[in-house]
């Protein structure tokens, strides 16, 4: 029975399935902020969300059945079990704010759909490099902000008079927003070698540091895919081993019945 159960939430289709459902229900959620939509077809969304959950539930049973302890060892598992408990929460108004959280139920997708997972996982170790890069980023941003605050402050103090806003208006530089006729052209008007300060600044932090975090990531896919081709190498190398053994077996076994 459980070896059967096994089949069927490891097999392809089950997948699609429950990929289908949960694209299915976060399309339904969304509609709930339709008020149209909800005049119209609201008994036919409530059903099937309640619908989803049901299956939900009966997909985290099934597994639950299947790898007993060993389900959350998972990780991927625990997650599912969480944007599936809080989608149980009761709808009253002290859990209000969980209920909005129901959406996160399209997250499932991640944990179902195996080039997703490859991606958080590659993210998640990027995580030790992002962390250099970031330090990095901030002492620039410090070092940038104490020299703003000393050239522009006297002029400026609303972008410039002290450390925090001083850090806060070269965030707006480097994201690009407004920077030019907002912050830039402003400064020079009364300091106009400021320049000097603002297009490398901008150079280093837009676009040097933005492509080192770009980097950083994408190697770190890289070296999880790998990860994973070669745990799947190994994977199908003891199958052969194995059906070699078997093989090597049966001929001993006609050699000597034979």
């Amino acid at each position: 029975m459980r070896e059967c159960m096994r089949q069927l939430v490891e097999s392809r289709y089950f997948e699609r399935a429950i990929i289908t459902i949960i694209v299915i229900n976060a399309i339904g959620l969304g509609l709930e902020t339709w008020p149209a939509a909800m005049a119209r077809f609201g008994t036919l969304i409530a059903a099937l969300d309640r619908a989803a959950i049901a299956i939900f539930v009966v997909e985290l049973a099934i597994k639950l059945f299947v790898y007993r302890l060993a389900f959350f060892r998972n990780g991927w598992n625990v997650f599912d079990f969480v944007i599936v408990a809080v989608a149980l929460v009761p709808a009253s108004q002290q859990f209000s704010v969980l209920r909005a959280l129901r959406i996160l139920r399209a997250l499932r997708l991640i944990s179902v759909v195996p080039s997703m997972r490859k991606v958080i996982v590659g993210l998640f170790s990027a995580i030790p490099s992002i962390g250099t890069v970031v330090v990095m980023l901030l002492l620039l941003f410090y070092i940038s902000a104490v020299m703003a605050t000393k050239l522009f402050g006297a002029a400026f103090p609303e972008w410039f008079g002290t450390l925090g806003a001083s850090l806060y208006s070269l965030f707006q530089v480097m994201t690009l927003e407004s920077w030019s006729m907002g912050i830039v052209r402003p400064v020079m008007e009364v300091y106009p070698a400021a320049w000097v300060f603002f297009v490398p600044f901008i150079l280093v932090t837009s676009f040097i540091v933005l492509n080192l975090f770009i980097g950083v990531i994408v190697n770190a896919m890289s070296e999880a895919a790998d990860e994973e081709a070669h745990d799947e190498r190994e994977e199908i190398l003891r199958e052969l081993r194995a059906l070699r053994e078997e093989i090597a077996a049966m001929r001993n076994d006609r050699a000597k019945y034979g």
